[in-house]
């Protein structure tokens, strides 16, 4: 399976903020769309990723309070991305070995949506899913098919 099997399962939504925009907003967004990410974007292109861990990161220097605080300030502005190309296994991977639950994918500079971990998860469960049922139609009549070649 590959990522682009995801991103056809999910739809297209991108949610996304400004740099400019607020972090309140930024977690009104996030909260409203029960997500965990958002693309920061200006003129269209992603300049970023916004993800719970910086907004709570952020709120702890701040002692509780986001103020004035703003997207673009706590984003990280080189997220690790994937392609559609890429396996599922392989976009595991990269997110375990890089500690990130949320992944953009992109095909050339053009976002196509981000995947989260959950993402990969309900693909590899949906994957196996499907391997045990062929496997188990295979052993049921495995027998039957011995018996008549014998």
């Amino acid at each position: 399976m590959q990522i682009r099997d995801i991103l056809g399962m999910k739809g297209g939504t991108i949610f996304s903020i400004a740099p400019e925009g607020r972090l309140a907003t930024a977690v009104d967004l996030m909260v409203s769309n029960d997500i965990g990410s958002l693309v920061v974007m200006r003129d269209g292109v992603m300049v970023g990723m916004l993800t719970f861990r910086e907004v709570l990161q952020e709120l702890n220097v701040r002692a509780g309070n986001l103020g004035d605080a703003r997207a673009g300030d706590v984003m990280n502005a080189a997220p690790i991305s994937g392609a559609s190309s890429d396996s599922v296994d392989h976009a595991r991977e990269t997110m375990t070995a890089n500690h990130v639950r949320y992944l953009p994918i992109l095909d050339k500079d053009e976002l196509l949506g981000v995947i989260s971990f959950h993402d990969i998860a309900k693909a590899v469960i949906k994957q196996a899913d499907f391997e045990n049922r062929l496997l188990k139609r295979y052993i049921k009549h495995w027998p039957e098919e011995q018996e008549r070649k014998a």
